[in-house]
């Protein structure tokens, strides 16, 4: 009987990590966690089935010896960039990398694979060609300067036995979650129209093929550098506003002019570079590597999130 195999998830505490959690155990994976707090749970064969950032030797007995290390940690962005919130969410990133980093160096059988996350807003605001991984031009302004830092950091680890990728992932949507709500909520309150000039790319990926994309790289030990998470079907912010509100069930959307979110964002302490911002993030390497998609069109995809179906 082969034996079950142990994926360590490192901020496994929101939407995206508690889904992978659930998926891997559903899928007879071992799940180790790391996070600001370990989690209650009983002991493994190695020991210590969980691990706080602050418990250098805990995380170390939590990686060794397993086949897949995925970190989703980072302080959330929906917060307005001032000086304190920029430090935590770079800090954030940075330091919790820079710990796997040390601890799988020291581990006697370290994970096979590392998945990091980063993020497709580390191009450039592209209305005019899609950005792939060998050619996408990496834009400016301090989410990209966040994602460049989070990913030097990946590459300044030394782990000769564990192949290191970048997660460059879309915005994630699924049911119960992810950056999907902001808009179902606009179309519920008739506010659902275009935002800005309506032409930004809007990139996206489903939380079900988040985790297939997981499965996919750790066995695809052909795939090296950064991979663009992201699902083909790129759309525009019109098209996406038109598709939620078929979903919600909203007879119109009133459009919202740029200055008019900005001056929101302020009152409800966020930023507005989630809808703004142009994102064209074209997955090429999972699509030259053959991978399928479950759910690769839009439309389809937020029926069944809004009906409770995925």
């Amino acid at each position: 009987m082969a034996r079950s195999k142990t994926v360590v998830l490192a901020g496994a505490s929101g939407f995206i990590g508690k889904y992978l959690r659930t998926r891997f155990e559903q899928d007879g994976w071992t799940v180790h966690t790391i996070g600001r707090a370990p989690t209650t749970g009983s002991k493994g064969a190695t020991g210590t089935t969980s691990a706080s950032w602050d418990d250098d030797a805990a995380i170390i007995q939590v990686l060794n010896g397993s086949d897949l290390a995925i970190n989703l940690a980072g302080r959330s962005v929906s917060c307005r960039y001032s000086a304190r919130n920029k430090a935590a969410i770079l800090g954030s990133r940075v330091s919790t990398t820079a710990a796997l980093g040390r601890a799988i160096a020291q581990c006697p059988q370290p994970p096979s694979t590392w998945l990091n996350a980063s993020t497709g807003t580390i191009y450039r605001d592209a209305r005019d060609s899609p950005q792939t991984e060998t050619d996408g031009e990496l834009g400016t302004g301090f989410s990209v300067e966040v994602a460049r830092a989070w990913e030097a950091e990946l590459e300044a680890a030394v782990t000769p036995k564990t192949r290191k990728v970048p997660l460059r992932i879309a915005i994630v949507l699924g049911r119960g979650g992810g950056a999907l709500r902001p808009f179902a909520n606009l179309a519920r309150l008739g506010l659902g129209g275009s935002m800005g000039k309506g032409t930004q790319k809007f990139s996206w990926v489903h939380v079900e093929d988040l985790y297939r994309c997981a499965r996919f790289l750790h066995a695809r030990t052909d795939i090296t550098g950064p991979v663009n998470v992201a699902s083909p079907d790129v759309v525009s912010n019109r098209e996406l506003m038109r598709l939620v509100r078929r979903a919600y069930g909203a007879r119109f959307g009133v459009p919202t002019p740029a200055w008019l979110l900005r001056a929101g964002a302020v009152l409800i302490r966020t930023e507005t570079e989630l809808v703004l911002k142009s994102r064209w993030v074209q997955p090429q390497k999972l699509l030259d590597t053959g991978f399928v998609y479950s759910q690769p069109e839009l439309g389809r995809a937020l029926l069944q999130i809004a009906k409770g179906t995925a």
